[in-house]
């Protein structure tokens, strides 16, 4: 659709002819020098005023150079179709642990044992799928905690940071909970109160940093920033050794106490993932949970078309202005003149002999 931003300069469209009828014309003065081609310079005055088509085509073209100025003033432009917008949803951080232990083999994807890390990995970036209109963030932590990806709408960014987080990019003889949720508090504390959300993914209890995270959850609680805890591994793994197979727990470390009273003391929930199955429904249950609220938002993509008649107004003035230089006309006066006196002394010449 065509739209002119400032449609009331087309108001000045009558100004020329305002003027031409309100203003007197300027007076005609004299030569006062004498010049040697004068009686050509007059016939060429002359022709031109007999010219009558010659007049009304540059008539023709300063209209058409007026109305296009006017035209380019008013600003046209081309308005297409609305397109809808990612609508702002949920300021939603992800703290991921990457330490050593997340490479424990204890999941179950077919008939394969997976590592930790990679279940995470699939899951996880599945979920950042899913969450269109969000601001997605990443952390990654072990010993210490770093931001990997600050809160973007770019969730396919978010995703293959996701994916390329491998064991040991920290130093992941430890692990850091408490920093990695005072890190995102300070992230998510200056976005709006009713948007903030954590999820914390952890197999361990925190024995690093310079936060506990008792300590960071009570900070998150007074920012009001939502904690979702996700304490991941099996409870038990057949173990074979030269003596027989026995069954332990490989996550005997996993310190679901703290997590629970962080998750709850902020208004978020803990969950246990055990297997591949719980995790993923532990991610859809946090899709239910912080749904995307947001209100439909549209534009409409603007293409400014100013220069299209400010480009044609420009190069019509040109050729106008070439066309009406003094030179050109009267170099081919002058030619003219010179042939018809060339003709006259050929016939006068032939007239002469012609007698004799």
């Amino acid at each position: 659709m065509l739209e002119f931003t400032w449609p009331y300069v087309f108001l000045a469209l009558p100004l020329p002819l305002i003027v031409y009828r309100l203003m007197s014309r300027a007076p005609r003065q004299d030569a006062a020098l004498y010049v040697p081609f004068f009686s050509v310079l007059s016939r060429l005055q002359s022709d031109n005023e007999n010219l009558t088509s010659s007049r009304l085509l540059n008539l023709i073209c300063c209209t058409a150079i007026w109305l296009l100025l006017v035209l380019a003033a008013s600003r046209p432009q081309w308005l297409g179709e609305p397109v809808q917008l990612p609508s702002t949803g949920r300021d939603l951080m992800l703290s991921v642990d990457i330490s050593g232990s997340m490479e424990a083999q204890d999941m179950v994807v077919g008939n394969r044992q997976a590592s930790r890390i990679d279940v995470v990995k699939a899951v996880v970036g599945d979920f950042v799928e899913r969450r269109e209109g969000d601001r997605l963030g990443l952390i990654l932590f072990a010993a210490h905690a770093y931001v990997q990806a600050p809160l973007t709408f770019d969730r396919e960014t978010v995703g293959k940071l996701l994916a390329e987080a491998d064991i040991g990019i920290i130093e992941e003889s430890a692990t850091a909970i408490g920093d990695a949720i005072g890190l995102a508090v300070i992230h998510l504390r200056n976005r709006p109160e009713n948007s903030r959300v954590l999820v914390l993914l952890t197999d361990g209890v925190n024995n690093a940093g310079a936060v506990s995270p008792e300590q960071a959850g009570e900070l998150a609680r007074t920012e009001n920033i939502k904690i979702y805890t996700i304490g991941i591994g099996a409870d038990q793994v057949v173990q074979r050794t030269f003596f027989g197979a026995r069954a332990i727990n490989p996550s005997a470390e996993l310190d679901e106490e703290v997590l629970t009273q962080i998750a709850e003391s902020t208004g978020g929930r803990y969950f246990r993932a055990r297997d591949v199955s719980d995790l993923v429904e532990i991610y859809e249950e946090l899709d239910r949970l912080e749904t995307i609220e947001q209100d439909p938002q549209t534009y409409r993509p603007t293409r400014v078309l100013f220069y299209w008649p400010l480009g044609t107004a420009l190069l019509i003035s040109f050729i106008l202005a070439l066309f009406s230089i003094p030179w050109l006309s009267l170099t081919g006066q002058a030619r003219l003149q010179s042939s018809t006196e060339a003709d006259e002394e050929s016939e006068s010449a032939l007239s002469g002999g012609g007698v004799a």
